[in-house]
């Protein structure tokens, strides 16, 4: 019994360590694998009907199954990847079986190019090798097929449950297809977002994955992002967990729907902001105007036509009696909104990637309560940072 003692440590650190999932999202995976395979068979069956020479599924759509539904963000799940890992690997094994006469070789030699050719054309999907494997050792039925079991039924089993991810997971709350984000950034300027300019970068994890030189199931963006997202987890874990509520203003001007621009253009002129949360009778926020609404948007009379943004400027700051109609005609809707508990942390890529320079706070019902800057979350980080302990050895003369 001791002797066998020592070996449980050793067991426990052949168990994977996987990212905690939630009970709902391991749910919400088996029952997508589940109605998946289900709708394939069921639709594959009914277009083409059953035949006693070739499979209505496959069992590597079962492996398919578990990486389209359990890790749809992960590169190897990607349409691109199911659909042309499957289809090659299938026209490569029966290429091997039609050609090479020993069916061991054929099936080792077959697995080897799928994986090749998957690795160059980027669409590597680990049940295509299964894939392959069937094309030569799937039994008499499989090999009379020849190439027609590439389309049948491995196209169309495929085409088939990729149809049912893309339903499953969207309906569910899964993106799918994984897509990168869109380059550049607001400006339409060739400088990296706000965000990737100081901490860990996409240059970053591409030079160190080059350096590990292994395939990860993981997209690069979203490595970066939980990179970005544990860099804000331990700001406010540093910071005390400044929430919004101790940093945003709270008389906060405020105007309505049906208020006239005018009267909106006076409230921004009084009080020298920028921005106007806009709310019902409720208080309830339902937009917000912004000196860009109404340069961009605002209609400041026939005069105005031929002269430009600067004489829209120059209007702005020296009379407003060309300006017509109501905050609802120029408001933009919907508005991001933060909540009193919002740590300033989270704030940080709205306002800098996404170019707020304001951010209204909301209570649970959604009234406005507050308003949150960027000149509030550059003074809370500034007084972060100014009690953080530096990180400095001591004097020598204090270390002894």
């Amino acid at each position: 019994m001791s002797s066998a003692l020592p070996l449980l440590p050793f067991v426990k650190r052949l168990i994977p360590r996987l990212a905690p999932v939630s009970l709902g999202e391991r749910l919400r995976a088996s029952i997508g694998a589940l109605i998946g395979i289900v709708v394939t068979g069921t639709v594959a069956s009914l277009a083409l009907g059953r035949s006693p020479d070739v499979p209505l599924l496959i069992a590597p759509m079962g492996a398919s199954a578990v990486l389209l539904f359990a890790v749809p963000t992960s590169p190897l799940a990607q349409p691109w990847s199911i659909l042309g890992g499957n289809t090659l690997a299938a026209l490569i094994g029966v290429l091997c079986a039609r050609f090479i006469g020993e069916p061991v070789i054929a099936a080792g030699v077959a697995a080897g190019l799928a994986i090749a050719v998957m690795m160059a054309l980027r669409c590597l999907h680990p049940p295509s090798g299964a894939v392959a494997l069937t094309a030569v050792l799937g039994g008499q039925a499989i090999q009379e097929a020849g190439f027609w079991f590439v389309i049948w039924p491995v196209m169309i089993n495929s085409l088939l449950l990729l149809a049912a991810a893309l339903l499953f997971n969207n309906l569910t709350g899964r993106r799918y297809p994984h897509l990168a984000p869109a380059p550049g950034n607001l400006h339409r300027t060739a400088d990296p977002l706000p965000s990737g300019r100081l901490g860990v970068t996409q240059d970053d994890i591409h030079a160190v994955l080059a350096q590990y030189d292994l395939v990860l199931p993981v997209a690069t963006d979203d490595l970066e992002d939980i990179l970005h997202r544990a860099e804000m987890r331990a700001y406010d874990r540093r910071s005390g967990g400044i929430d919004c509520a101790k940093v945003m203003s709270r008389d906060v001007q405020v105007v309505g729907p049906k208020t006239s621009l005018r009267e909106a253009l006076r409230h921004l002129r009084e009080h020298h902001i920028k921005a106007l949360p806009v709310i019902d009778i409720d208080n309830k926020l339902v937009g917000i105007l912004t000196q860009t609404d109404l340069l961009d948007k605002a209609d400041w009379g026939m005069p105005a036509m031929g002269s430009g943004l600067g004489w829209r400027l120059r209007s702005i700051g020296n009379s407003d009696r060309a300006l017509r109609g109501r905050v609802e005609d120029i408001m933009s809707t919907p508005v991001k909104a933060a909540r009193p508990e919002t740590p300033i942390a989270q704030l940080v890529p709205f306002m800098s990637d996404q170019g707020l320079h304001h951010l209204p706070v909301v209570d649970e019902d959604g009234r406005v309560v507050g308003m949150v800057t960027q000149s509030d979350i550059m003074a809370a980080m500034f007084a972060v940072a100014a009690h953080e302990p530096s990180g400095a050895s001591l004097p020598a003369a204090a270390s002894r």
